[in-house]
């Protein structure tokens, strides 16, 4: 097994500068036009689709149930192709278990406390499905419902355009929105994720995308080895109940700071009231970048037995690392392997949890006549 010394040194050579895209592997796959099959039915009849894209050495499949990306498969350095997502075979497992394994999340990514908040006056309750609190847009958010999927093709790129009318009330959301997600291949390696939104009244919107990472490939055991750099200097600490404080802490001295590559799991058993809070790494990372109008970077992922490199770039000005700490070997994943703490993480680009109760975080309001738009850019590689 590789060490985790070996891990930091790599880092320190700069993997960055020796990413390099798929490559041959890239101009040997092609560009293949979006396919659908049938996946499942809910209990209602409601039929589920899957949708395959195929593009610079990159294999996605996307259900409608969710948004959900069920496999992405990219390649290693020796040209080997594995799916790096985590998820499950059947609909069944979807259905029956709720880790938002690879999820479209609204209408709102994260936590708001107490399920309620308050806007132009007036409060609004959520379903109240994480203890205390709202998480990722309630008990039946966007992750559980069926979305209209339309495949296109264009100037070298393939993907799927994810539509719905989320009506006014929907999980006590005011405003009838009306959304816009596209899962993009480009001939470069490139998965990108581009979200719109509009509304007819005031209302809240942090969309977001919910995959589980594994580098070396689903099922493979834990992602502790991986090395991470992160963006950011700051992070927001949490209480107990994992709603941010309101602080904007700095990571330096913490076992929060990835400003220089480590492996993810270096501090994962820290006696640190933060980490003991989210049983590990459960936390928004204040990006450098802020808001901007491209995407920036703010994480670099390099798994050393497989020499998979990924790089995220957003527009968004939070990143949310889970470290995969509520896995418990429960369930097993699409090739039948238990998943266990640790076994994927999380880079979940945002704005911050609990921002329509935190005047001071960056504001996720939503008025008629203006347009929601975040983009996400996630880039394979290999060293």
């Amino acid at each position: 097994m590789t060490s985790r010394r070996t891990v930091i040194a790599a880092a320190a050579a700069g993997w960055a500068a020796t990413m390099t895209t798929p490559g041959t592997a890239q101009a040997a796959a092609g560009r293949t036009a979006p396919a659908r099959e049938r996946f499942g039915r809910l209990p209602d009849g409601t039929p589920v689709d899957r949708w395959t894209l195929e593009n610079g050495g990159i294999r996605l499949r996307v259900l409608s149930y969710g948004g959900i990306v069920q496999s992405l498969e990219v390649p290693d350095r020796h040209g080997r192709r594995a799916n790096v997502s985590l998820g499950f075979a059947d609909l069944a497992g979807y259905l029956e278990h709720s880790p938002y394994f690879g999820a479209l999340i609204g209408r709102y990514g994260n936590r708001i406390a107490e399920g309620r908040f308050t806007l132009d006056g007036h409060t609004y309750r959520l379903p109240v499905n994480d203890g205390p609190n709202s998480l990722h847009g309630g008990d039946k958010g966007f992750d559980k419902r069926v979305w209209d999927v339309a495949p296109w093709s264009r100037g070298g790129a393939v993907g799927l355009a994810l539509t719905r009318v989320s009506p006014d009330g929907e999980m006590g959301y005011p405003g009838t929105l009306k959304v816009r997600v596209d899962y993009v291949l480009t001939q470069g390696g490139d998965f990108r994720i581009t979200y719109e939104a509009t509304t007819d009244a005031p209302t809240v919107v942090n969309l977001t995308n919910h995959t589980y990472f594994n580098l070396a490939g689903e099922g493979s055991g834990s992602v502790q080895e991986h090395g991470l750099r992160l963006a950011a200097s700051r992070y927001t600490p949490v209480g107990a109940a994992l709603i941010p404080t309101g602080e904007l802490a700095r990571v330096a001295g913490t076992p929060f700071d990835f400003r220089a590559p480590k492996p993810i799991g270096e501090d994962l058993r820290v006696a640190h009231e933060q980490v003991l809070y989210g049983q590990g790494i459960d936390h928004n990372y204040v990006l450098d970048a802020g808001v901007t109008d491209r995407p920036e970077h703010a994480a670099t992922v390099t798994e050393p037995s497989s020499g998979r490199v990924l790089r995220i770039a957003t527009t968004e000005p939070g990143v949310q690392l889970y470290t995969g700490n509520f896995l418990d070997g429960s369930f097993a994943g699409t090739t039948g392997k238990v998943y266990r703490q640790s076994d994927g993480f999380c880079l979940e680009t945002q704005h911050f949890p609990d921002s329509p109760n935190q005047p001071s975080f960056p504001s996720t309001v939503l008025r008629p006549g203006d347009t929601y738009r975040s983009e996400t850019v996630h880039s394979f590689g290999h060293h």
